[in-house]
């Protein structure tokens, strides 16, 4: 049994993590290098999300500060009752025990995702994709670094190198405990885990997030959002869908310059048969596109002839993840946000924000688009359980 770790020692582990990812920043980024030489897959967004260069570790030691910067979140009281026969009765927050980490291709997920579940007083179990699989055993070698030096057991970060047969046999019959289990990836591995896995599961979904021009929208806000939702084509919160009002004024000129811009970035660009006619634009050859997560240098146009309609058809196609509203209309804008079932809704802003270091959580562990038990990006306060603790002297009912 890990007995929880004092506050001081986490904080201290994690110091200590980001000294030494800036002690070790070549030999990552060297390492890294044979991690990406050797992917010969043709996923330009896994290409993306593997790559670890001066940047990305910038990125994870800030994490680490970031991370030792705040306060514990366990044994937070949320709920205090004095009973009437004198017990004191409170609730407060508790760590889950143990949680399994399993991702895909992100080495700084090795970092940031499981320091997030260390801070919160949790056993961390990895187990990464094979094709980070150099850069995460660097990364978890310096964990146990960190550890040690602070007097705690290397046991409470852990590296599983299992193939798919064994990470199957482990998430239907564990060897040791899981209280909780994050999926950082694609359709397919959230697909995989939720299928095998016997204890609870963050589903942190599919993005497919909508952008919908309002016919009050300012034009130049809207090609903006829309160009910034493709800036990273390998995110969840990426733009894939783009709803245009049939009764903007200028709706011609303002797909033209969209579509445009959309060309100098190398996107394709497919639409609906009012779209389809303009130049450089496919016809969508089926409507089950409109549920596609792309991951892509690719996007859809469609035309919509209310707020009504297009928070209908968002909350029919879209990954439960983001969506954008583009309107001067205060009422329409929430008519729009209080009506569509994503986990992040905006006005006049770009899905891209929605990130737990954008968003003010420091990090983030994932991005759930279940709505138990929290939703959006999941950050240090709320990757906890609680427990009741109730203090007597000899009541009975």
């Amino acid at each position: 049994m890990n007995t929880l770790l004092s506050i001081e020692t986490r904080n201290n582990v994690l110091l200590t993590m980001a000294e030494l990812l800036d002690q070790e920043r070549e030999a990552i980024i060297s390492i890294n290098k044979k991690d990406l030489e050797a992917y010969k897959g043709e996923d330009i967004s896994m290409f993306d999300r593997l790559k670890v260069n001066d940047f990305k570790v910038n990125e994870m030691i800030a994490a680490a500060k970031h991370l030792a910067s705040q306060e514990d979140p366990v044994g937070v009281e949320r709920f205090a009752f004095k009973h009437d026969n004198g017990m004191q009765v409170y609730n407060k927050t508790a760590s889950f025990g143990t949680i399994l980490i399993i991702y895909e291709s992100r080495p700084d997920v090795t970092v940031e995702a499981a320091g997030i579940a260390f801070k919160s007083g949790n056993k961390i179990l990895l187990k990464g994709g094979k094709e980070s699989l150099k850069s995460n055993l660097k990364i978890v070698e310096l964990w146990h670094q960190a550890l040690e030096k602070h007097g705690a057991v290397s046991e409470w970060v852990t590296y599983l190198q299992f193939d798919r047969t064994e990470t199957q046999t482990f998430l239907e019959k564990p060897t040791q405990k899981v209280d909780l289990i994050v999926p950082r990836g694609g359709e397919r591995l959230i697909a995989f885990v939720k299928k095998h896995a016997t204890c609870p599961v963050i589903i942190s979904g599919r993005g497919n997030n909508f952008v919908y021009v309002h016919k009050e929208a300012n034009i130049d806000i809207a090609i903006d959002i829309i160009l910034n939702g493709k800036s990273k084509i390998s995110a969840c919160n990426a733009i894939d869908k783009v709803l245009i009002d049939t009764n903007l004024p200028n709706k011609t000129a303002f797909t033209n310059q969209l579509l445009s811009k959309l060309k100098e970035l190398q996107i394709e660009v497919l639409g609906d048969p009012f779209f389809s006619k303009f130049d450089q634009v496919s016809e969508i050859s089926s409507n089950d596109i409109w549920y596609e997560e792309f991951l892509d240098y690719k996007i859809v146009i469609g035309e919509i002839n209310s707020t009504k309609n297009a928070i209908e058809m968002i909350n029919k196609y879209s990954g439960g993840h983001s969506s954008a509203i583009i309107t001067d209309n205060q009422a329409e804008a929430i008519l729009f946000m209080e009506n569509v079932d994503t986990a992040a809704v905006y006005h006049n802003a770009s899905t891209r924000f929605t990130d737990g270091g954008q968003l003010g959580l420091g990090g983030e562990l994932a991005i759930s688009t279940d709505k138990l038990h929290q939703r959006g990006p999941i950050g240090l306060k709320h990757l906890v359980t609680n427990k009741w603790y109730v203090h007597g002297n000899g009541q009975i009912r």
